[in-house]
C-alpha cells in the first residue's frame, strides 16, 4: 500500500488524502476531509503537519480491502511516529484480521523512507475543544469542562441528527468536520472484499487535532475510559480490543507521535481515563437535560440507514441501561431507551454474556465483566431479567468483585495537572 499524496485548500477546508494498493490490478482511492474553516487561520505549518500523519491513518480504511504484505508510508518521521503507524495498521486492525482470520496484519512493520528528528516543543494553550460522540461520556466531559469555567467547544465528525441534537441541548457552539470515504470502497464491499472494524477513533482523534491547531484552540479532550483498554481476547499470542483506540496505550502513541511530528505538548488526552463506565454513568445522572438526545447505540450511527436512537437488543443498548440502572428511576431509565430491557427475558443472554458468564467480551464498546457485576449487585428489585441473571451468575464470581474499584478513580491516564483538578473537585 501507497500514499501518492494530499493536498489542503485553506479556503475551503478541504484535504483529499490519495492511496494506492499496489499489485495486477491497482485500486486507487482518494478521501476527503473537510475541516470547519475558522475566521481567522492559525498556525498552518502545525497543521500540515498534524494532515500528514492523518494522511497514513486514514488509511487503513482502504488498507482492509486487500490487507497487502507491506504498508509505505509517504514520507520521514521520528521513530515516534513509525512505532505508532505501525501499532495502528497491526493492534489497531487486531479484530479485522481475527475476525477475517489474516495473521499476517499483526506482523505488518510500516516502513518509512526516512528517520527525522523531534520537532521542538509547543505549549498549548486556549479553550478546550471537546470530541461529542452523543453518549453519556462526552457529556459528562462537556459539562466538567463547562463547570471549570473553560468554556469548551463541542466537536464532532459527520455529526448525525444525535449529536447535533445533543449539541443543542448544551447550548454550546459546536464546530464539525467531515469526512468522506471514497465511494469505490462501498462498491468494492458490496462485491465481498475484505472488510471488518477499523481504529476510527485514532482518525477522528487527528481530524479533531487538526481543527483545534487551525482555530487557534486549546487540547482536545476526549472521553475514553478506563475499561477501553481492555481487550475482548486473545489471538496468536496477540491481544484483540474492539477499543483498541479508545485505550490508554493507543492515547499514549498518539500523543507521542503527534509530539514528535508537531512539537504539540499535552495536545490531547481523555478527562475522564481513571473512571468506570459505572462511575461515569453515575456523574451522568446528574444531568437530565439530555435525557431526550442522549444514545449509545451504534445502529444510531450507521453510514447507511441509522435506527432509532436506542435499537433496545444490542450489547452497547445492555451495557449502559445495566451501567445506569443503579442511578435513576426506572421510570427515567426507561424514558430515555424507550424500552424497558429488565422487562423482556429474552435479553438474558445478552446480559450474561456482558457478566462474563456466557462467553468472551463483546466486539463493542462495552465496559468489564466486574463492572457488570457490581451494577447488578446495586440493583434490588424483582424485574423478571435480574431475577434470572441473579440465579445464573455463579457463587465464583463475586470472589474478585470490588464495589470500591469500580468506584475508585485509578491506572494509568495522561491527563495534565491543571486538568486532574478539574476533575477531582468534579468528583
Amino acid at each position: 500500500m501507497r500514499f501518492p499524496s494530499y493536498a489542503f485548500d485553506p479556503t475551503t477546508g478541504i484535504a483529499t488524502f490519495d492511496y494506492l494498493l499496489d499489485g495486477p490490478e491497482p485500486l486507487r482511492f482518494t478521501e476527503t476531509i473537510t475541516l470547519p474553516v475558522p475566521a481567522e487561520g492559525h498556525d498552518l505549518e502545525t497543521l500540515h503537519r498534524v494532515l500528514e500523519l492523518l494522511h497514513v491513518v486514514a488509511g487503513v480504511s482502504y488498507y482492509k480491502v486487500g490487507a497487502p504484505p507491506r504498508v509505505l508510508a509517504p514520507l520521514p518521521v521520528a521513530p515516534e511516529v513509525a512505532a505508532w503507524f505501525t501499532r495502528i495498521y497491526t493492534d489497531g486492525l487486531a479484530e479485522y484480521a481475527y475476525r477475517n482470520q489474516l495473521p499476517h496484519v499483526l506482523e505488518l512493520t510500516v516502513e518509512t523512507p526516512g528517520v527525522l528528528a523531534p520537532a521542538a516543543p509547543v505549549e498549548v494553550t486556549g479553550r478546550p475543544l471537546s470530541a461529542v460522540g452523543g453518549g453519556k461520556d462526552s457529556i459528562v466531559t462537556l459539562e466538567i469542562l463547562r463547570a471549570a469555567g473553560l468554556d469548551p467547544v463541542p466537536f464532532s465528525v459527520n455529526p448525525n441528527p444525535v449529536i447535533v441534537n445533543v449539541n443543542a441541548a448544551s447550548g454550546l457552539t459546536a464546530l464539525a468536520a467531515r469526512r468522506k470515504l471514497d465511494p469505490l470502497l462501498f462498491e468494492l464491499n458490496k462485491a465481498g472484499a475484505l472488510n471488518g472494524h477499523i481504529p476510527v477513533t485514532a482518525i477522528n482523534s487527528l481530524i479533531a487535532v487538526a481543527t483545534a491547531v487551525w482555530h487557534g484552540l486549546g487540547p482536545v479532550v476526549m472521553s475514553n475510559e478506563r475499561s477501553a483498554s481492555d481487550p475482548n481476547l486473545v489471538w496468536n499470542g496477540h491481544e484483540v480490543n474492539h477499543q483498541w483506540s479508545k485505550g490508554v496505550l493507543a492515547e499514549g502513541l498518539l500523543r507521542s507521535a503527534v509530539a514528535a511530528h508537531t512539537g504539540l505538548v499535552d495536545p490531547y488526552f481523555s478527562l475522564l481515563r481513571t473512571l468506570s463506565e459505572l462511575h461515569i454513568a453515575q456523574l451522568f445522572a446528574g444531568h437530565t437535560a439530555y435525557d431526550d438526545v442522549v444514545t449509545s447505540c451504534n445502529k444510531a450511527f450507521k453510514l447507511h440507514d441509522p435506527t432509532a436512537r436506542w435499537c433496545g437488543d444490542c450489547p452497547k443498548c445492555r451495557f449502559v441501561f445495566l451501567a445506569m440502572a443503579p442511578h435513576m428511576s426506572r421510570e427515567r431509565l426507561a424514558h430515555i431507551f424507550g424500552h424497558d430491557l429488565f422487562a423482556a427475558e429474552a435479553q438474558v443472554p445478552g446480559f450474561l454474556e456482558l457478566l462474563g458468564v456466557d462467553g468472551h467480551k463483546p466486539f463493542e464498546c462495552v465496559g468489564e465483566a466486574e463492572e457488570c457485576l457490581v451494577a447488578l449487585s446495586m440493583l434490588t428489585d424483582d424485574a423478571p431479567v435480574l431475577v434470572a441473571l441473579r440465579a445464573a451468575v455463579p457463587a465464583s464470581a463475586w470472589d474478585t468483585v470490588s464495589h470500591s474499584n469500580v468506584f475508585t478513580p485509578g491506572g494509568p491516564h495522561h491527563v495534565p495537572p491543571s486538568y486532574q483538578k478539574i476533575l477531582n473537585d468534579a468528583l
